[in-house]
């Protein structure tokens, strides 16, 4: 049946008969039918299982809970919370009062799998070559054909030969030479799991159980539930990515790697659930938990129990949105819940934070907010993020930083924690000292980013932004200008030059991309993705 289908597909598209939305729309609902993958009932996971009595083993117990393009104002604490300000987000905000809240937390990058690759290995993603996000090369093809139907006069740039000679999916994944702070934690006798998504790669021991986790529960389709369930609430999108997404609409996870099966419910509880069975399992050890949280990406889905508490909130898709930020501060509540039951909260390491600032293609105004920008853009909405620190027998409640920091400080700082010495060279730096005041330096200087034609660079209070293809530069004043409103260019020249030689270093030190941007997407600052773009307009253009 799949060899037919995909020979249908073929002949319609290779005719020329058919108009362009119905070739796009014919793909959009034929590839999960060739994708010739089963999907069994759930399987029920089997989790590792520690000794039944504590070891004489002092170590703090981690957890790493990441949500997936989480914007900075999508958080209550830090200006009210999932757009409008009438979502409460208790547990999360209780988090960040336990410990330490970083108000200038940065992604690595603007998009998921090179931040993933940061946290991981404590370094820039530039410095293996993981510059880019891996996308399938069948999803580049489907962004390529939407791009041409796109009125957005700013067109999408393809390139359809390197397209057609990416390497598979699987393939395009984080170097296996690179030390993961899971092999780290496991070399030091930490028992660990992973649970959500992964995204950097599965193929020539890509996968987490080759690099470092014991256990793990992936991610395998990006819906919640199947679209049509009764306790589903959807909202879908005109653009490109959400199509994207809708397209290779799957429910369904694997354990260990094994078969692909159908998680028993919503996917946020479901990881929320399996993760409280990973703690119990194995409270008597020290454990590190990677919560790879699939939430709050599109597509969005949310309970409809959850949905229906967003009633007083105006328009549809903010509904479903803020409820799916719901789930996810549930989720953060019932592991402290779970951590108090069993009397190892105090001596459990947290850290909460995002891969990336929220999506312009979700349509919602202000969950950057009052940042300018989105993911896939390195001003500051697309980049700063929620991040917290919480450890109560080490870090005192109630904590707050200015402090720039970034992901690959993760690394050492769990490192650190677990009172491990690294050997390696890293990039990061622990935090602990930041943390406890007993460090009266900065934890970084200057911050760099990299995607192709869009890089950006943070030097003490100067933010430089630029998209060199086309030549756009931006210079910022972070310390009186935090929302990069005034484009200060022209009137420092010797900062730019001093910035741009410092740019030059650090990409004269970077490896090549390990796999080649494709296309080159425009991204308008201050509007979301199917505004119109007018004259004057400010964009830049994201490689990928």
């Amino acid at each position: 049946m799949a060899k037919k289908l995909m020979v249908s597909l073929v002949v319609l598209i290779v005719s020329g008969f058919v108009a362009w939305e119905y070739k796009v729309n014919i793909l959009v609902w034929a590839i999960p039918k060739i994708s010739n993958v089963t999907i069994q009932e759930n399987i029920p996971t089997t989790w590792s299982k520690g000794p039944d009595t504590p070891v004489d083993d002092n170590r703090p117990n981690i957890i790493l809970i990441l949500a997936d393009d989480m914007g900075y104002n999508d958080i209550s604490i830090h200006n009210g919370g999932a757009a409008d300000g009438t979502l409460q987000t208790k547990n999360i905000d209780a988090l960040a009062k336990s410990g330490i809240l970083f108000t200038r937390g940065y992604a690595a990058n603007a998009t998921c799998a090179p931040s993933r690759a940061s946290i991981m290995t404590g370094k820039y993603p530039t410095r293996f070559g993981y510059e880019f996000t891996p996308i399938p090369s069948l999803g580049r093809t489907v962004l390529g054909w939407l791009a041409e139907e796109d009125n957005f006069e700013l067109k999408q740039r393809i390139d359809r030969e390197v397209v057609s000679k990416m390497p598979p999916f699987m393939e395009q994944g984080m170097p296996t030479e690179q030390i993961t702070i899971a092999e780290v934690l496991k070399d030091a006798g930490y028992y660990t799991a992973h649970i959500g998504k992964w995204h950097l790669g599965h193929a020539y021991g890509m996968d987490p159980l080759n690099q470092g986790f014991q256990d793990s529960l992936g991610l395998v389709g990006p819906l919640y539930l199947p679209e049509n369930h009764p306790d589903v609430v959807n909202a879908k999108f005109d653009t490109r990515i959400d199509k994207m997404v809708w397209s290779n609409g799957q429910y369904s996870a694997t354990f260990n790697e094994g078969e692909i099966f159908a998680p028993d419910k919503y996917v946020t509880d479901y990881y929320t659930d399996e993760a409280l069975k990973v703690i119990e399992n194995n409270r008597n050890r020290p454990f590190f938990l990677y919560l790879s949280h699939w939430a709050i990406h599109n597509p969005l889905q949310a309970l409809r129990s959850d949905y229906e508490q967003m009633s007083h909130m105006h328009g549809h898709n903010l509904q479903v949105y803020s409820g799916m930020i719901n789930a996810l501060d549930r989720s953060v509540g019932k592991i402290i819940e779970k951590l108090k039951e069993l009397d190892i909260y105090g001596k459990t390491l947290i850290i909460f934070t995002s891969d990336n600032g929220g999506a312009n293609y979700i349509e919602l105004e202000d969950i950057n907010k009052p940042y300018r920008g989105w993911k896939i853009s390195f001003f500051e909405g697309g980049i700063r993020v929620p991040y917290i620190v919480s450890w109560p027998d080490e870090i005192n409640p109630g904590k707050k930083s200015d402090n720039a920091v970034h992901h690959f400080d993760i690394f050492p700082t769990i490192a650190k924690a677990a009172g491990i010495e690294l050997s390696n060279k890293i990039d990061g730096v622990d935090l602990l000292p930041f943390i406890n005041n007993n460090s009266s330096s900065k934890p970084h200087k200057t911050l760099f980013w990299r995607s192709g034609n869009h890089q950006a660079v943070l030097h003490e209070n100067w933010k430089y932004i630029i998209s060199k293809n086309e030549n756009f530069r931006w210079l910022f004043d972070t310390s009186v200008d935090p929302t990069e409103k005034n484009n200060l260019l022209q009137s420092h020249p010797l900062i730019v030059k001093e910035i741009e030689e410092l740019l030059a270093k650090f990409n004269s030190e970077q490896k090549n991309p390990l796999f080649p941007s494709s296309y080159d997407a425009p991204i308008m600052i201050d509007k979301y993705d199917g505004k119109e773009y007018e004259e004057g307009d400010e964009y830049i253009y994201w490689s990928n």
